[in-house]
């Protein structure tokens, strides 16, 4: 669903344009042939390597959009595609979905167009070729992968009318694969408004003293990070890449609002969380640990089956409901809680 548009804007881009030069899209050509490097290991925890690793990538060739409507949204505004990251128990197929639109505000869907989807990952030596699947009205394809060994995989999906792409995440783990779930916005960031300033462009959001120590502690104890926030889908690029940049982490496992429209305001979001966790424990996930700082958050985590003792929440709400205080940074929490937990049993 788009964000309201308005004057000619929606006239031009929520109408089926004609077709490209009037006539038909140009005669299908197969993907090309992608390099090959050596098989990368999974050491039964993780295998976050798999992005330097991962070899050269060609992808399709460019044939230009089917609707004039799509060319003219690439041509004027900035992609922000995004997939939903999976996981799944080994040999479990699965489906991911991609959205792709345009613009930082109006996200204009990508409506009809053709999207190529290919796979890199744990044990593979190239990237394979999914297939070709073509967007709704709502600019989702859905893209069936079929069961995999345990490890980590890049999905990749690439806009056949301008070679646009985006890269999300498929973690296929065996029964009882220990994890930790922390919250975003308000929890790693000093605030939830921040997330709005990073979004725009206006400033960085800050996270707060030692989170990003703390989040690395986990991942390097072999646990499974999982970073379910209740931004809407289309905050995806951006919280991928402060992930990344301010966090120095890996841009998965990621889990947006796939309902949500309006950052943070709105309700629906301990529902969201709650199911979305049911969800992990269902494929055997064993969630050890989480950290919020919502009244949503603690919510959502008791609703799930997550003790008080630990549920660990920073800010207002803190020890709030049995549940632990943080404190006001991470900095004594890392000292006394993080750095005393055990190791995750697949070390």
């Amino acid at each position: 669903m788009n964000l309201p548009k308005i004057g000619l804007l929606i006239v031009l881009f929520c109408s089926k344009s004609a077709l490209a030069g009037g006539g038909s899209p140009a005669e299908y050509t197969p993907p090309v042939e992608n390099d090959s490097v050596a098989a990368i290991a999974y050491d039964g925890c993780t295998a976050y390597d798999i992005v330097t690793g991962a070899p050269d990538f060609l992808g399709p060739s460019e044939q230009g959009f089917r609707h004039t409507a799509s060319s003219l949204s690439s041509n004027l505004y900035t992609p922000q595609h995004m997939i939903y990251d999976e996981l799944v128990n080994a040999g479990e197929s699965t489906v991911v979905t991609g959205k792709f639109d345009y613009d930082l505000v109006l996200h204009k869907d990508l409506e009809d167009e053709y999207i190529h989807a290919y796979i890199f990952g744990t044990g593979m030596t190239t990237w394979d070729y999914l297939g070709r699947y073509t967007t709704d009205s709502d600019g989702q394809v859905f893209v069936n992968v079929a069961g995999r060994p345990t490890g980590d995989y890049i999905v990749r999906m690439v806009a056949e009318g301008d070679q646009s792409q985006v890269d999300g995440y498929l973690s296929v783990r065996e029964q009882n694969r220990q994890a930790v779930i922390f919250d975003i916005d308000g929890t790693l960031t000093l605030s939830d408004a921040e997330q709005i300033g990073d979004y725009v462009g206006i400033s960085t959001a800050q996270a707060f003293y030692f989170a990003r120590e703390t989040v690395q502690a986990y991942r390097e104890k072999g646990y499974q990070l999982v970073f379910l926030t209740a931004r809407p889908y289309w905050m995806a690029k951006g919280s991928r890449e402060w992930l990344r940049n301010e966090m120095q982490q890996s841009d998965w496992h990621l889990r947006l609002n796939a309902d949500g429209e309006i950052p943070s305001s709105f309700g629906g979001h301990a529902e969201y969380k709650r199911d979305y966790i049911n969800k992990l424990k269902s494929e055997g996930l064993d969630i050890v640990r989480a950290y919020g700082n919502a009244s949503t958050d603690i919510e959502a985590y008791e609703e799930a089956g997550i003790p008080k003792s630990e549920t660990y929440i920073i800010g207002d709400n803190a020890g709030d409901e049995g549940t632990q205080d943080v404190g006001s940074d991470y900095s004594q929490h890392f000292l006394n809680v993080v750095q005393n937990t055990p190791n995750a049993a697949c070390k």
